[in-house]
């Protein structure tokens, strides 16, 4: 929602008839009371006049009317300028610098899966050592997994036909023989095998 320079007159209009942030957000639509009450500070009409009048008066009026209450009032302006203070710069926002972090993104349900290794980055024979045991592979859901269950996913989460191999591991690897065999492959390996 941005705010039209008509939406911003019937905002004024509404404020200064002594309306309620609820109700000038209901009757704009879009908008809620806590953008509302933004807006009006930001626009410094924070001060009800009272009365109601023109759009043009009723700003102008306000224009001339809050320097008065300063100079009236000693306690008010150490007020003012802090509610003038936080509205101007939320006009114009400074970038903040994403946070840097190293964990890896979730991908919610649906969405297409990371890159994953390609067929020639992989052992051929390692390659058909995991086709032949997956067929022999115990299928277990993520509740029957343990510390000594091969964890090796199988299939797209998002849909029912997602397992895990189950096979018993290899000591100290999370996988069953054949699945450390696709998992850990030293690098030079892979590079060879892509050229």
């Amino acid at each position: 929602m941005s705010w039209s320079d008509e939406r911003v007159e019937l905002l004024k209009k509404m404020w200064g008839e002594g309306q309620s942030a609820s109700q000038i957000a209901k009757e704009l639509g879009g908008v809620t009371r806590n953008a509302v009450i933004g807006k009006v500070h930001r626009l410094g009409l924070s001060n009800r006049n009272g009365g109601g009048g023109s759009s043009t008066a009723s700003a102008s009026t306000e224009a001339k009317a809050k320097p008065a209450p300063k100079a009236a009032k000693p306690a008010k302006p150490k007020a003012a300028p802090k509610a003038e203070a936080a509205p101007a710069a939320s006009e114009a926002p400074v970038p903040v610098p994403a946070p840097v972090t190293r964990i890896k993104p979730i991908i919610p349900a649906g969405q297409p899966l990371p890159p994953q290794p390609s067929t020639n980055e992989i052992d051929p024979k390692a390659l058909a050592k995991v086709t032949e045991v997956e067929k022999k592979a115990k299928r277990l859901n993520l509740m029957e997994l343990t510390s000594r269950t091969c964890k090796w996913p199988v299939g797209d989460p998002a849909t029912d036909d997602f397992w895990f191999c189950g096979l018993p591991t290899q000591a100290g690897k999370p996988y069953c023989e054949a699945h450390v065999g696709v998992a850990f492959q030293p690098m030079s390996a892979r590079r060879d095998r892509r050229r």
